[in-house]
């Protein structure tokens, strides 16, 4: 009965499953030799302690191209879009991925390929 009681005890006290943010779209403009990233993001933030804080472009290898940090929690502004310009991408690049990141939880698992054109 003992065990019983620890392993629901144990369990009551894990955190919950924590959500990734999520990237609902990417739209991008070529400017001169730079490209601009704006991404719309989807995330339960709770406030100060737990938001999405940043997304990043990467090239199809993982080499971080670009990085934009979001220095506030946006709990009423879902889903979100930010935007990154400056962006200049290596000769011959015809796709990227683009990582969303929680401030509790790190950078999401998964990417959003997209295609530039």
């Amino acid at each position: 009965m003992k065990r019983l009681f620890t392993a629901i005890l144990l369990c009551l006290a894990s955190p919950a499953l924590a959500e990734e943010p999520q990237i609902l779209q990417v739209s991008t403009q070529k400017i001169g030799a730079a490209w601009r990233f704006s991404v719309t993001l989807q995330h339960p933030d709770t406030g100060w302690a737990h938001y999405a804080d940043g997304w990043r472009v990467l090239d199809m290898q993982g080499k971080e191209l670009g990085l934009r940090n979001l220095a506030h929690p946006h709990e009423q502004e879902q889903p979100f879009t930010r935007s990154l310009g400056g962006i200049v991408l290596p000769a011959g690049t015809t796709q990227v991925q683009v990582q969303a990141r929680c401030l509790v939880d790190s950078w999401a698992s998964e990417t959003f390929i997209v295609d530039l054109k």
